[in-house]
C-alpha cells in the first residue's frame, strides 16, 4: 500500500473528473465510484468525496461510506440550502453520530462557481488536512 492519501469521488460528473485530474497531480492515489463504492478499496487513509447531492443513491451510497474506515467524507452542496444527505441517511436508521461525521460544505471558502474551481477548491481544503493545516488564511 502506498504512503499516499486515496481519493474516492462518488459519481461521475465534471466536478469529479476535475478533482481526480487534480488529485492525482498531487500524489493521492484516486479512483471514481459510480453508482456506488463496490469494488473500492477504502482504508484509514481514504477521503471521500461525493459529486452529486441530487443523486437518488445518496443515502445508501452515504450509508456504505460510513460502514467504511475511510478517514473523511464530504458531500459538495451550496453552504445556503439544508444538505439533502442528513434526511436521506435518517430514513434510513444512520445513528447521528455517524451522520455527524459527513462534512458539508467542503473545501476551502474560494467563491467556487465552475466545476474545476469547485474542485480546486474541495482539493485544496484536504491537502491543508492532510498537511494538518487549518487551510485559508489561519496561520
Amino acid at each position: 500500500m502506498s504512503d499516499a492519501r486515496a481519493l474516492v469521488a462518488v459519481f461521475d460528473s465534471p466536478v469529479a473528473g476535475h478533482l481526480l485530474r487534480f488529485a492525482a497531480t498531487l500524489d493521492f492515489r484516486v479512483a471514481l465510484a459510480e453508482p456506488g463504492l463496490d469494488g473500492i478499496a477504502i482504508d484509514a487513509d481514504t477521503d471521500i468525496v461525493v459529486c452529486d447531492h441530487d443523486r437518488p443513491e445518496l443515502g445508501p451510497v452515504l450509508r456504505e461510506a460510513l460502514r467504511t474506515p475511510a478517514r473523511w467524507i464530504g458531500v459538495m452542496g451550496s453552504p445556503r440550502h439544508a444538505g439533502p444527505h442528513v434526511e436521506a441517511l435518517r430514513s434510513l436508521g444512520v445513528e447521528e453520530a455517524d451522520i455527524a461525521r459527513v462534512h458539508r460544505p467542503i473545501g476551502l471558502n474560494i467563491g467556487s462557481r465552475t466545476p474545476a474551481e469547485i474542485a480546486l477548491a474541495t482539493l485544496a481544503g484536504l491537502v491543508a488536512d492532510r498537511n494538518d493545516r487549518p487551510g485559508g488564511f489561519a496561520f
